[in-house]
């Protein structure tokens, strides 16, 4: 992660970098390493709960940090920066919004995506629909998510042989993270991996988003829970209060 400043938020470095920024670096990067049959440039994100669960279990913790990259995927990791830093994260990084200012420049510059995970259905429309967003986007490939561990190797090889420039990994946390460190090293045909969540289902449609309005105020996460609020709640509840105390802890240490 050395290409760009980071900022020390919970246990995570999270990279001090804009969305138009980042999607440049992804173009970039893939094609760096196109056909050089290394390790692909690996990037994830960090929200409330991935910090949360970076103070409960180490072991998630050494996982995610093994990403070359870090965004902000959350707006209160954002505002946090603001509160705690004099050169605060610029904006929210999110995958959702990241995957369009990509795909934008991938249909101008050849770059191929692959998308892997969500149901067959989701996986599929997903792939439809942002083809149909952005003209001349090319897909080398795509797999939904439902395999077993005895099928990864097969999935990984027809991943290869594919040769995507950015693979798209749609598990949801921490199954794409631990997916990703288990499989990096063998993915030499991969120029870059991103960790994406739930994205699949919003760009199928099955999930909407929250209004403009919303977004720039930083309430997304409220208008998700009122769609689900069973889930959600729990989840805010429980993750919010600790992700909190671990970013004011780390306030003044170094990533």
């Amino acid at each position: 992660m050395n290409e760009w400043p980071t900022n020390r938020l919970g246990s995570l470095p999270i990279v001090r970098a804009g969305m138009d920024e980042s999607a440049d670096a992804f173009i970039r990067l893939a094609l760096e390493r196109r056909g050089t049959g290394g390790r692909p440039f690996y990037s994830t994100s960090a929200n409330g709960q991935v910090i949360a669960l970076c103070e409960h279990d180490a072991n998630f913790r050494s996982i995610t940090r093994q990403a070359d990259q870090i965004h902000a995927d959350g707006m209160s990791v954002v505002l946090f920066s603001r509160l705690s830093s004099t050169e605060p994260l610029p904006e929210r990084v999110a995958t959702t919004d990241l995957v369009h200012a990509v795909a934008e420049r991938a249909a101008k510059t050849g770059v191929s995506f692959y998308f892997l995970g969500a149901s067959e259905e989701v996986n599929a429309g997903a792939v439809e629909n942002i083809t149909k967003a952005y003209p001349g986007l090319r897909f080398a490939g795509r797999c939904n998510g439902y395999f077993d561990r005895e099928e990864e190797d097969a999935v990984v090889e027809a991943i290869n042989a594919a040769a995507p420039d950015i693979l798209w990994i749609g598990f949801g946390v921490p199954l794409e993270q631990q997916f990703v460190v288990r499989n990096i090293d063998r993915l030499h045909n991969v120029g870059l991996i991103k960790t994406a969540g739930g994205l699949f289902d919003f760009l199928a449609g099955s999930k909407i988003r929250a209004p403009q309005w919303m977004q720039k105020l930083g309430l997304e996460w409220l208008f998700r829970m009122f769609l689900e609020p069973r889930r959600l709640a729990i989840r805010y509840l429980t993750s919010n209060p600790v992700a909190i105390y671990a970013m004011l802890r780390s306030m003044g240490k170094r990533s």
